[in-house]
């Protein structure tokens, strides 16, 4: 293919996931879905690898390419298939996060598939907002292994309800996977059109060809990267359990021909539930080398072709059921991307930032059901500051790395949850100093106006983000009612309880 025809095929197949993403939230019940936009979604071809990704949430797509494979070779497809899964040992993340996995066929003729993935407020979990401070993956909620959700393009009347009847609230879960149905539907149709225009044998070498582009680009990277060992750690500050000071190690191998990423000397699995997956920590490695790449390079398997990795079996990042892993998904993820960047940063530190707030400052609550009412749930991960480079000061009150969500808008808050916001604000002086000044945290502060249980899942509050060459950024703060909480948190509180949450800034950066 010339150059210009690339471009274009580049575009069309990314705007499939850009309209699936729009079905999606527009069709969606939840304010989680809606208006935080925690949704992915993303095109693979026949054996599951990467044809291209929408600019959604990092730590879902990188996920999804790095599971893809292993789902779509285990099963056996017909067109009007839909898959459902949520098993973080089986191509999941945490069990928040559902995905649906749809064939698209061409007179009978596999050719790919479509996907999104969701983040949903409630999967029945026991604390509302389905992200506990737990111990192990059943307590975490509904475990859904790869099923089978439509068949023959006909939803799956006993699967369905054993889902629903699962949660606290099923008629928001049912147009949230009614929203997650549709965006694949769309997603199938736009894709069956691009591929009869261009003729079925075309898009099959139209991907190869985009493929190679891209990993013909992305050794540009390898490129400016000086050949040898890169080494660095750091801590997690603990697991809700009693463990403190966990560590995150990596060896950054860089070849003529390749990177491979070692996390030999990363601690145990814990008892909380800051482990994860192995396919969470290839999300974030290949989102730090995606973020080296032009930006012109496609998000498809090719970007990440030269890039392996590896952790020890049983590891934090390579975590073994039935180990917990709400939290790993949020906040492990997020320190695997500084412990990346610490180490490429020792090669190439004037394309490097120093550490961002470096946690997803992770709010659940909500209610019961009871006699009278629907339980209620809500999900919000707050921003904080980014860690300066070696151009520009960093942005503050943003979200960072692994999360591209929006906040959810006060007025939605108070609109549909027993909730005032009191103050959302820049937190002033968090933001480490240096010849460029790392970003601003945040301050988000409610008074709960009903009976709610709080969960709070966070990081950075006892080891700061830290700068280069330059200040350490200043560590977050959970306040309840004027005293501290621990950043693994989770208790009923009566009405007219005062939460605030104190988010970290980011690291500065001097040459």
């Amino acid at each position: 293919m010339d150059v210009i025809a690339l471009s274009v095929f580049s575009s069309r197949i990314e705007a499939v996931c850009e309209e699936m993403g729009a079905v999606l939230q527009r069709v969606a019940f939840s304010p989680n879905i809606k208006d935080r936009l925690d949704y992915s979604c993303a095109v693979f071809d026949t054996d599951g690898e990467l044809c291209a990704q929408a600019a959604h949430i990092p730590v879902h797509l990188g996920s999804m390419a790095y599971a893809a494979r292993d789902i779509v070779s285990q099963h056996e497809w017909s067109a009007g298939d839909m898959l459902v899964l949520n098993d973080p040992y089986l191509g999941g993340t945490h069990l928040p996060d559902i995905t649906l996995i749809a064939p698209v066929f061409i007179h009978n003729q596999l050719l790919g598939f479509v996907a999104n993935r969701a983040h949903h407020a409630d999967i029945g979990a026991a604390s509302p907002g389905s992200m506990p401070v737990s111990s192990t993956l059943s307590e975490e909620g509904l475990i859904i292994p790869p099923t089978y959700l439509l068949k023959n393009n006909v939803i799956e009347e006993l699967v369905m309800v054993n889902l629903l009847s699962a949660l606290k609230n099923p008629q928001q879960s049912l147009g949230d996977f009614s929203a997650q149905i549709s965006a694949n539907r769309r997603g199938i149709l736009r894709l069956q059109e691009l591929i009869n225009e261009q003729g079925i044998k075309e898009y099959q070498q139209a991907l190869i060809a985009l493929n190679n582009y891209a990993a013909s680009l992305a050794k540009s990277v390898t490129a400016d990267i000086p050949m040898g060992e890169y080494y660095f750690s750091d801590v997690m500050d603990d697991d809700g359990q009693g463990t403190t000071n966990i560590k995150i190690c990596a060896t950054i191998r860089v070849s003529k021909s390749k990177i491979n990423v070692d996390f030999s000397g990363t601690a145990a699995q814990v008892k909380g539930n800051i482990n994860c997956p192995l396919s969470v920590a290839a999300a974030a490695v290949y989102y730090v080398f995606r973020c080296l790449m032009p930006n012109n390079t496609p998000a498809c398997a090719g970007s990440f072709r030269h890039i392996s990795l590896s952790a020890p079996s049983g590891s934090l990042l390579n975590a073994q059921r039935p180990a917990a892993v709400a939290a790993g998904n949020v906040e492990t993820s997020m320190r695997i991307v500084d412990v990346i960047i610490g180490a490429l940063a020792k090669a190439i530190p004037q394309k490097l930032p120093a550490a961002s707030h470096g946690s997803m400052n992770n709010l659940a609550m909500g209610s019961e059901k009871n006699n009278n009412n629907n339980a209620w749930d809500y999900y919000e991960t707050i921003g904080g500051g980014m860690g300066a480079n070696s151009l520009y000061n960093g942005l503050s009150g943003v979200q960072t790395h692994m999360t591209n969500t929006l906040n959810t808008p006060v007025e939605v808050l108070e609109m549909n949850y027993p909730i005032r916001v009191n103050e959302y604000a820049l937190r002033k002086n968090s933001a480490g100093k240096g010849e460029f000044n790392g970003g601003e945290g945040l301050v988000r502060s409610f008074t709960l106006l009903k009976d709610t249980h709080v969960t709070l899942l966070t990081e950075r509050r006892s080891h700061a983000p830290w700068g280069i060459n330059a200040d350490d950024a200043k560590v977050g703060e959970n306040i309840i009612n004027g005293e501290t909480c621990p950043p693994k948190f989770s208790k009923q509180l009566k009405a007219g309880a005062c939460l605030t949450i104190k988010t970290p800034g980011g690291g500065g950066y001097s040459n």
